[in-house]
């Protein structure tokens, strides 16, 4: 490639937080560029924020139909090359079936769809065309969460047995949805988050990094699930019992309502040898805690001789000690994706390290883990088969 990838974005016009995550990140590595947008559903708010991103006037538009529509009538060396949808949950199916429809590859938020079975479909979509579909389920960008995986699937640690996740949010302590908090208010809406609350916006990112470092799957699950603030529509807080298709047990917790708490994603995989522990809080370090053996401390960047993976090592960026968090995790999946696209585009072979980005497969178990939370937590049966 001698240019950079050209990115179209469906929502994160001004005062919208991930929209902002996005562009940082996609700009970190100079591979990419803004191209054009379609920035909010309110034309004027859609117009201002391309403006204030001094995109060109010909490519902001006011909605994401005429984006898709008039950037396929581009030429080749003009038009976008991927669309980026950073809107509520309720909004990402339909931009993503038309953009794929029209040749174009797709970068969407998590959770993917607003329902399992749209999340089926544009897993058959993109089976279909071919086209690359990356989930921006961020903390797997993180250089140690790759560590982790490698030592886990290179048996480091034997047999994995017990996994504990939890993420821990204090942010929805209070009825904020209704004291003006738009990030809140649209989470907490059945209509455009979905049948989950805390378990669809945090305990997917539980879920899915559980399945990321473990590689393993799960089979059954047993949920509580809570509404705690009164007067709210949809689960705050949550707990959920896991069994894993190699015999494993987990436990994962997702509340919103943890008084006090910011983003305490934290996660221990326990197998035959020894354990790991990982916190997104301190994010650059992995603790290795074995059976007879003094604990490890394993540092991103770190000058470990034949230590850290290929895969931790091609997402650092920085010399040990010089901290590296959510915007360059965020950062390296976009580097990923774009790598991925790059070389296809050049009909070149990706290495396995660009290939490693979430994909719409991880999409549906998502979704899926979803619709199976919250069966489960409305029944009276102990456990609920996990079911795709």
């Amino acid at each position: 490639m001698n240019r950079k990838l050209r990115m179209g974005m469906v929502g994160g016009g001004k005062d919208a937080f991930i929209g902002a995550v996005h562009r940082i990140a996609a700009n970190m590595d100079g591979l990419i560029e803004l191209a054009c947008g379609a920035l909010s559903v309110t034309p004027e708010t859609a117009i201002e924020s391309g403006k204030m991103l001094f995109l060109p006037e010909d490519r902001i538009y006011t909605n994401y139909e005429d984006m898709i529509r008039a950037e396929s009538k581009l030429p080749a060396d003009k038009r976008m090359d991927f669309v980026t949808i950073v809107t509520p949950n309720f909004a990402h199916f339909a931009p993503a079936m038309m953009a794929l429809d029209h040749g174009f590859h797709v970068v969407i938020e998590k959770p993917m769809t607003f329902t399992l079975d749209e999340a089926k479909q544009l897993q058959k979509k993109v089976n279909e065309t071919g086209l690359q579909l990356c989930l921006t389920h961020t903390y797997s960008g993180y250089p140690m969460v790759k560590q982790a995986r490698a030592m886990v699937q290179g048996n480091v640690l034997g047999k994995i047995r017990k996994v504990i996740v939890e993420y821990p949010q204090g942010w929805l302590s209070r009825l904020s949805e209704r004291e003006g908090n738009t990030q809140a208010a649209w989470r907490t809406d059945p209509k455009k988050s979905g049948k989950a609350g805390a378990m669809g916006d945090i305990g997917t990112h539980a879920a899915h990094l559980t399945e990321y470092i473990t590689g393993l799957k799960i089979t059954q699950l047993c949920a509580d699930l809570n509404i705690m603030v009164e007067g709210r529509h949809l689960d705050d807080d949550g707990n959920v019992l896991l069994k894993f298709d190699n015999g494993a047990a987990g436990v994962l917790i997702a509340s919103q309502i943890a008084a006090g708490e910011e983003n305490a994603l934290k996660i221990r995989i326990y197998g035959e040898l020894g354990g790991i522990e990982w916190a997104q809080q301190e994010p650059n370090t992995l603790l290795v805690k074995w059976l007879d053996q003094p604990m490890q401390v394993l540092r991103a960047g770190g000058n470990y001789t034949g230590v850290l993976s290929s895969f931790a090592t091609h997402n650092c960026r920085t010399p040990g000690g010089h901290p590296e968090g959510y915007l360059e995790a965020f950062g390296n999946i976009y580097r990923n994706f774009a790598l991925t696209l790059s070389a296809q585009i050049d009909g070149v072979q990706p290495t396995k390290e660009m290939l490693d980005f979430p994909r719409v497969d991880e999409g549906v178990r998502g979704m899926a883990f979803i619709d199976n939370v919250v069966k489960s937590g409305a029944s009276k049966e102990k456990w609920t088969p996990f079911e795709v």
